[in-house]
């Protein structure tokens, strides 16, 4: 069983507002994600809230879905990610693998998400990242043997950089939409003026 884990910590500084409440195509870009992570069958889904908890939880009432905080968001998203493994491992100790996912990327569909899932079973690699714009990014799969090194990522350190330091593990699935995210009203203004083919 592989577990989703939901980074949705931050402050969103840069848009003046919480991203996990921006309403796309009917939804907020939270309740898009967890609709795509729940398109995992047999999967544990698991909202990591930090900054604007109380402005985000209501959402969540009605999802099928796990939520834990991390009191620590304001040290940057390794915090968020650990925090996530620690809790996921606390509701489902036998979990093979995890997805991490944004919660402001809002092409990110169920497609995607098993693709990861195929590619790792397919090529045997340990993590399989996202490929867009040249670059390797979230949504990114990593298998339990990485659990470890997820729960020592400190302060601004993020996934990608497990994504250097292991290349030889690493499988890539083209998504090139995964390049749009959501950190300023321009480029919300921009995703509401997108055509909603994905």
């Amino acid at each position: 069983m592989v577990g989703v884990i939901i980074l949705a910590a931050g402050a969103s500084t840069r848009l003046g507002q919480p991203k996990q409440n921006l309403m796309y195509l009917g939804q907020t870009l939270l309740q898009r994600a967890v609709s795509a992570a729940a398109g995992i069958k047999e999967g544990t889904v698991l909202v990591v809230s930090g900054a604007n908890s109380q402005a985000v939880l209501p959402q969540l009432e009605s999802l099928p879905v796990h939520h834990v905080h991390n009191p620590e968001w304001a040290t940057g998203m390794g915090s968020s990610i650990w925090t996530g493994v620690q809790e996921l491992l606390n509701l489902a100790p036998t979990v093979s693998g995890v997805i991490l996912m944004l919660c402001d990327q809002p092409f990110v569909s169920a497609e995607i998400l098993q693709q990861l899932l195929q590619a790792q079973q397919h090529t045997g690699k340990g993590i399989v990242a996202c490929a867009y714009q040249n670059t390797l990014g979230a949504p990114v799969l990593f298998t339990r043997p990485f659990f470890s090194e997820l729960k020592q990522l400190q302060g601004q350190d993020g996934a990608k950089k497990l994504l250097k330091q292991h290349a030889e593990e690493v499988a890539a699935v083209p998504f090139e939409l995964g390049a749009i995210d959501i950190d300023t009203p321009q480029e919300f203004a921009a995703l509401q003026h997108r055509e909603p083919k994905v």
